[in-house]
């Protein structure tokens, strides 16, 4: 039987020699099929698509590269302001209970060195407290950054901080309620700790040490999964502008699902950026003790202090540095990895691109795409953080 159709020629093997249009070079419909596709747009920080790792990790370091006078010179003051206060209150806590002890009397030594070594250890509870503020202001923030800059925009300071106006109060919130969360899982588990040595013999110190281990080993594990399933809750409470309550349920819904790839993301974040930290300012210290010894030769004792005073400074004005470099990085990981779940979860990079798209042509009827239905009807209510200043 003979086949007619224009499409096919069969040879004697009843296979079509006719070439296929869709895979022939040069073909219209290759070429046609081929100018269909085009790739995510980039407006910005990140293409809007859902992320790799390579994406994430390139991204958290542009994001200071791409704004570095507002962001940085934010992480520097919040990094100093916490380094500052935590020097200044450790060191006269620690001088003072020493100065106590030296001066008391033989029968109330050991009070008093009880209680300087408990004004030492609430000083350092304290410390981490405000380093919890801290931290999660500027994570806060960077969020803000990072959001913005997806879709290309660039906050000056007064930008960014208009734009965290009537949230940092609840930013506050949240780093009390972990610090809150932390204090008493430590006293928890130092009481208990305490009970099986106060039981004496070898039985409860056995307990004992075991109990301190299991502690130790069981409290990283409940940080690292409560940490990786709240590690979005700054950037859902500065982005959508949610309550507490309901920010703490948004980071718990998107990281479902995904917690594994969530914890490993932000756990390799950490370990690079930690890393590159201790290789930069471990030689610090060499230096530090080596100019000691280079700008007092004679061992003359003032100018031995004068000169540790100064190299001390130097070397935490250094640190400081380093550290809001840090911090910036590890605070927009948990911003673009909560983009990159909206983005898997929401099609929310569909939204992003209609937005963007509009606002390109002067079309301001889209509405901001990282402000959920419930928060809608709250924003709509304040004055737009995102106007020039």
């Amino acid at each position: 039987m003979s086949n007619n159709s224009p499409w096919q020629s069969p040879d004697s093997t009843g296979a079509s020699t006719e070439p296929d249009p869709y895979t022939t070079p040069g073909s219209p419909q290759l070429a046609a099929s081929s100018a269909s596709w085009t790739p995510p747009p980039k407006p910005g920080l990140i293409p809007l698509r859902p992320m790799t790792l390579g994406t994430i990790l390139s991204a958290s370091l542009m994001v200071l590269r791409r704004n570095p006078r507002p962001i940085f010179g934010l992480s520097l003051v919040i990094m100093g302001i916490v380094t500052v206060l935590s020097l200044v209150l450790v060191g006269i806590i620690t001088v003072s209970g020493i100065d106590r002890t030296l001066s008391a009397s033989e029968a109330d030594s050991a009070t008093i060195e009880a209680g300087a070594t408990a004004g030492v250890i609430l000083a350092a509870l304290f410390v981490v407290a405000l380093s919890l503020v801290g931290g999660s202001i500027l994570q806060g923030i960077v969020s803000l950054e990072v959001a913005r800059g997806a879709v290309g925009e660039k906050l000056r300071l007064r930008g960014l901080w208009n734009a965290a106006k009537g949230r940092i109060g609840a930013l506050i919130g949240w780093s009390a309620l972990v610090a809150l969360a932390m204090f008493i899982g430590i006293i928890v588990f130092t009481l208990i700790s305490a009970l099986f040595f106060a039981i004496g013999g070898t039985a409860g110190t056995i307990i004992g040490v075991l109990t301190v281990l299991a502690s130790i080993v069981g409290g990283l594990a409940l940080t690292a999964w409560l940490g990786t399933f709240l590690a979005l809750v700054p950037s859902a409470l500065m982005i959508e502008r949610l309550t507490l309550s309901r920010a703490i349920r948004r980071s718990w819904s998107l990281v479902s699902g995904s917690f594994w790839r969530i914890f490993g993301i932000l756990a390799l974040i950490i370990v690079i950026v930690q890393t590159v930290a201790s290789v930069v300012t471990a030689p610090l210290g060499f230096i530090a003790g080596l100019g000691i010894s280079l700008l007092n030769p004679t061992g003359n004792e003032a100018a031995a202090f004068a000169a540790f005073v100064g190299l001390y400074i130097l070397t935490m004005v250094i640190s400081v540095a380093i550290g809001a470099v840090t911090i910036i990085i590890q605070s927009a990981a948990p911003a673009l990895l909560y983009i990159d779940l909206r983005m898997r979860k929401e099609g929310f990079d569909l939204e992003l691109t209609r937005f963007v798209e509009a606002r390109n042509t002067g079309d301001t009827s889209v509405p901001d795409p990282y402000v959920t239905n419930d928060s809608r009807a709250q924003r709509s209510a304040e004055p737009s953080p995102y106007t020039a200043p």
